[in-house]
């Protein structure tokens, strides 16, 4: 499968200088307003995303079971948290939003939608070659559907922040490896807070799932591959084969099929589900080195930038 790639890139490299725009027309003569600096945006854009996080969770809890209704709202979530997201790169940035290019959606969200079914399938696959997972029986098609709109909200939230902010802006002062190590490690962190949390867990989120996600954007320099990948894979896991979603049993009650996982922890992932399996952990890091080594080829791995003396 070919990895898309953005037109141009989301952001400078170390080398490349910044150009501000003028706020608006009326401002045509006066000097530019410098791009603030990285420590600004990242305590202005992450504690807004983290409430967009929460309000699209607090309101995917109360919209009921109606699985056309769930769609619906999942979605109108994730359009709202990218409308959010654009706005406050412009107004803190003062830049186009090259990472979200519209003419990107149908090259990055399909080919990582099907990267993320490739993934799980193998992972779910392995596991039940060795005698960890079978399928005990049919779920709902409609909860199924009511598990994409829900998943489309998370995965898009979670990628705003984690990829689109954390991430990006990370690497813009650090350089791509410190980026991918600080992503990686709060990404596990933060689902410590999950229900069935365990460290076991949060150490194969950060491992496979942190690194992975991050390398899918800087492979393309776009946010709609990772975003397609995370989507998809979540959806397997919970609105396909009916197992823990990172800890959430809710996969058990809104799939497709519904499955039984038993075995050994390594093999099943215990409480937390697949996601902290040693399959899921060797499968991602190898799709992880891939993803490194077209963002290497592609020129996208960024040095720490040199200080300015």
């Amino acid at each position: 499968m070919t990895i898309p790639t953005a037109s141009t890139d989301a952001s400078p490299g170390p080398s490349a200088p910044v150009h501000s725009r003028r706020l608006t027309a009326g401002s045509v003569g006066s000097a530019p307003r410098p791009v603030r600096s990285v420590p600004v945006r990242l305590a202005a854009m992450i504690p807004l995303l983290v409430v967009v996080l929460a309000v699209t969770q607090a309101v995917a809890a109360g919209v009921g079971t109606n699985p056309v209704v769930e769609l619906v709202v999942g979605l109108a979530s994730a359009a709202g948290a990218l409308a959010v997201y654009t706005c406050a790169v412009r107004r803190l940035e003062r830049r186009p939003v090259l990472e979200l290019d519209r003419s990107a959606v149908r090259s990055g969200l399909l080919p990582g939608a099907g990267i993320g079914l490739a993934l799980f399938g193998t992972v779910i696959a392995v596991i039940a070659a060795l005698g960890g997972y079978r399928i005990t029986g049919y779920g709902s098609a409609g909860a199924s559907v009511a598990a994409l709109g829900v998943m489309s909200a998370v995965a898009v939230d979670e990628e705003l922040l984690f990829r689109g902010a954390l991430f990006r802006l990370v690497e813009e002062r650090w350089g791509t490896r410190v980026a991918v190590a600080v992503s990686a490690v709060v990404f596990g962190a933060i689902h410590l807070v999950n229900p069935g949390a365990t460290l076991l867990g949060a150490l194969a989120i950060a491992i496979e799932a942190g690194v992975l996600l991050a390398m899918a954007y800087a492979a393309t320099r776009a946010l709609w591959l990772p975003i397609g990948l995370h989507l998809a894979w979540n959806w397997a896991e919970g609105g396909l084969f009916g197992t823990t979603v990172s800890g959430s049993t809710h996969g058990a009650q809104a799939s497709l099929f519904t499955g039984h996982l038993h075995g050994a922890t390594l093999l099943t992932g215990g409480s937390f589900g697949p996601e902290a399996t040693l399959p899921a952990i060797l499968v991602c890091l190898f799709a992880s080195v891939v993803l490194w080594r077209v963002a290497a080829q592609r020129g996208h791995i960024r040095p720490r930038p040199q200080r300015r003396t």
